[in-house]
Parts: C-alpha cells; structure tokens; sequence
C-alpha cells in the first residue's frame, strides 16, 4: 500500500480522477464509502506499485492455494485486504492510500506461520529474506503505509496459524472458513469503532 496527500502522489504524478474514487482515506469511510475498504486493494500508483504486488501474489499463490483451496485463498487475501486497510486508517487515517500490498502481506505471513508450523524455517525457503525485505522496504521507504502492511500481516498470521495448523490440533474445518471471515469483519468493526469520528 501507498499513501499520499490529497492532491499528489510523490513518484507517480497527480492522482487520477479514477483512482481517486477507489482510494481508502477517513473522509471518505465517514461519509458511508464503506466499499472503499476493499476498492482500495486494487488501486496502484504506477507500474513498478502493481508488477510488484502481482509478482508476489502470483508467487505466494502457488505456494499457498494448494494447501488452502481456492475458496480459504481467496478468503485469507480479502481478510488480509480489509486489516490492511484497518491497518492503513489507524496509523495514517487522513492519508490517500491503495494498493494490494496489505493483502499480499497478509499472505506472506500466513506462509510464514505455515511453514513454521510444518517444522520448515522460512530462511531456508527463500520466504523469510523476501518478507523482511519487504518489511524493510516499508519502514524505510517514505510514501509507503506502514499500517497497510502491518495490518494485513497481522491478519494474515492469524489466519495462518489457523488454516494451517498441524493435523494434531484436530481443529475443526470450519474454522478454516470462519477465521478470514471474523477477522474481516473485525477489521470493519475497528474502523468504525477507531477511525470514524
């Protein structure tokens, strides 16, 4: 996820009338442009922003959906999707912000809890040094939201532990459903609760 002020974007030249409609920021949240929770995952500032994010959704997705099904792939992503924008509105509320990162973050750490519960170590994978790359990348990058990717990753970790948990918790498989679910809706809730005014 990238943010902005209202009028420009650091590396990508002003904001097009388009994507302005898509964008998540609090204004917009307030005045009951809910959709834009989800819209906002698909907004991209440039083409480096997007062949980036498809890049890792494309690699992550080969990983993950195999082991979840397409129908927990698909739920995780927009769990991932919706905390990141959670995530974006707590820390920068007022600021433009889009893109799928938050997602693809979300992803990346339900990998990473994945293979540490199947007894792999993420370094050994190529997995660990690509997400504290991008960890990296978001702190020290100005323009980038620090609370997209960390509340995708957030989201992405629970639902990680969860859908791929060790066979020997025996847990039940609609939790594999469930968990994206209410953790979808409970990043909803924390923006109406903390962000609205």
């Amino acid at each position: 996820m990238v943010l902005t002020n209202s009028n420009t974007l650091g590396m990508s030249g002003a904001l097009s009338r388009q994507a302005a409609q898509l964008v998540v920021a609090r204004p917009f949240i307030e005045h009951g442009e809910w959709y834009r929770l989800v819209s906002g995952g698909f907004v991209h500032f440039g083409l480096l922003h997007v062949a980036m994010n498809m890049y890792l959704l494309f690699q992550l997705g080969k990983m993950l959906e195999p082991a979840l099904g397409s129908t927990r792939f698909g739920l995780v992503y927009f769990a991932s999707l919706l905390g990141g924008s959670a995530g974006a509105l707590l820390l920068t509320p007022d600021a433009l912000t889009g893109g799928a990162s938050g997602a693809v973050f979300g992803l990346m750490a339900a990998a990473v809890v994945g293979l540490r519960h199947r007894g792999v170590n993420p370094w050994r994978t190529g997995l660990g040094a690509t997400f504290v790359i991008n960890i990296v990348f978001t702190l020290a990058i100005p323009g980038v939201s620090v609370g997209g990717h960390f509340g995708g990753a957030l989201v992405g970790a629970v639902c990680g532990a969860v859908l791929l948990a060790p066979a020997h918790w025996r847990l039940p498989r609609w939790m594999g459903f469930a968990t994206p679910i209410a953790l979808g809706l409970a990043s909803i809730a924390t923006v109406a609760l903390f962000v609205v005014r």
